[in-house]
């Protein structure tokens, strides 16, 4: 390990959900490009959920940073939180490997969407991007940092 690298390189912040109190629907974050990281870790963060509220949360691959020929990756996506389970204020995680893309039809990035139903709650969600393919990784832009401290 060198300890000249911060974790905030080794742990990017590749894209991000921002914490928001959202209606019923879909929100997705930026596409990551795989060929960047070898493993990326989405963190989906529950709120408050709305009375008889659902979130689902998946992460989905695409053929380019537009989000081409977007679907589904297989096994990539969490338990649905409820209200009724009392699931406010907990989160989910899901793994991902680049190996587990369906890079033999040239899937190369990843998103992860989270589904609000039922009534409006409070959620976000962020994906750290691991195993940077050359040091120091710095995420490609995706995400807006005001600061990093050392």
């Amino acid at each position: 390990m060198n300890t000249n690298i911060l974790p905030s390189n080794r742990a990017v912040l590749a894209a991000r959900i921002d914490p928001d109190a959202y209606t019923t629907g879909d929100e997705s974050s930026g596409w990551v490009d795989m060929a960047v990281f070898e493993n990326i870790q989405a963190i989906v963060c529950a709120g408050t959920l709305g009375a008889s509220a659902t979130l689902d949360a998946k992460l989905e691959q695409a053929t380019n940073k537009s989000g081409g020929s977007a679907k589904d990756i297989t096994g990539k996506a969490i338990t649905q939180l409820t209200k009724a389970s009392g699931q406010d204020d907990v989160q989910a995680i899901i793994n991902c490997r680049s190996d587990e893309l369906d890079t033999n039809n040239g899937f190369t990035h990843v998103r992860l969407t989270m589904t609000v139903g039922t009534a409006t709650s409070d959620a976000g969600a962020v994906i750290l991007g691991h195993d940077a393919r050359y040091q120091p990784a710095d995420g490609g832009g995706a995400v807006d940092i005001s600061e990093v401290v050392a």
